[in-house]
């Protein structure tokens, strides 16, 4: 069996690998025994994708595929629409199926593109890894909660891009990474992402021109950093002005009523 051939491009691994050592995240409901039979058991054809535009695979052969696991690396997806576009930025555990439609065959005319921005490890999730963890069921669950954060993430993203300010989309853009790629370091949380000034702009839904000047604003204010290429430093001065910014509108969630198991929706 041989990886698809729209990812030809990429460097293969020879054999298959027991991918989820990698990802161990996704068998934490099984009991250790199960852990460890499942890890050795479920294994899968893994590219290394360099940087630069990456065409995934449009199919993954037999049924049942999960699809694509991000073992490590940055990927960018974005949709395209009147020439505007809208960036999705990927890493480690999150899981793609490519060859899932969802806006490009429908009415509006829909394009996607795929971007390596940190060389990534790509595990090919096919058939037979499905049918691998068939007698643990709470694998695929796990990766069915990848794609519902996916959703989550997305809808944080549309959040920031409604923010009325550069320098506040900025700032919680920011934590917003921090929260999936950061660690903490004794100057402040550090984000390890090359990016470029328009790629944030992309990200934040605004002109980077503006963009540069905020960043310049939140560097002279000592609340975001950039010490190198590839290095953002949130310091505690950001961690303060999320916070004053959070406390300007206050959380809704309280006036929600929660539903419980029983609850009529």
């Amino acid at each position: 069996m041989h990886a698809p051939d729209s990812v030809r491009h990429a460097k293969r691994t020879s054999g298959r690998e027991p991918v989820l050592r990698e990802d161990p995240d996704l068998l934490e409901e099984l009991d250790p025994h199960g852990a460890r039979t499942a890890a050795a058991t479920a294994t899968a054809l893994v590219a290394e994708v360099p940087r630069g535009p990456w065409q995934p695979p449009e199919k993954v052969e037999g049924r049942g595929a999960p699809g694509l696991l991000i073992l490590g690396g940055v990927v960018v997806r974005r949709s395209w629409l009147a020439g505007r576009t809208a960036p999705e930025l990927l890493g480690q555990g999150d899981v793609l199926r490519p060859w899932q439609h969802d806006g490009e065959d429908g009415m509006l005319p829909c394009s996607v593109t795929w971007e390596v921005l940190e060389p990534a490890r790509i595990a090919i999730l096919d058939a037979r890894f499905a049918h691998a963890i068939t007698p643990w069921p709470a694998i695929m669950t796990a990766l069915l909660g990848r794609s519902l954060r996916r959703a989550r993430w997305q809808g944080v993203g549309r959040l920031i891009g409604g923010m009325p300010r550069v320098d506040q989309r900025l700032l919680v853009l920011f934590w917003h990474l921090a929260e999936r790629w950061g660690r903490v370091t004794r100057d402040g949380v550090l984000v390890p992402l090359d990016l470029t000034h328009a790629a944030v702009a992309e990200l934040v839904s605004a002109r980077r021109p503006s963009v540069t000047t905020a960043l310049g604003e939140l560097a002279e204010q000592g609340i975001l950093l950039r010490p190198g290429r590839g290095r953002w430093v949130l310091t505690a001065a950001a961690q303060t002005a999320l916070d004053e910014l959070c406390a300007v509108s206050g959380s809704p969630a309280a006036a929600v009523p929660a539903l419980t198991a029983d609850a009529t929706v």
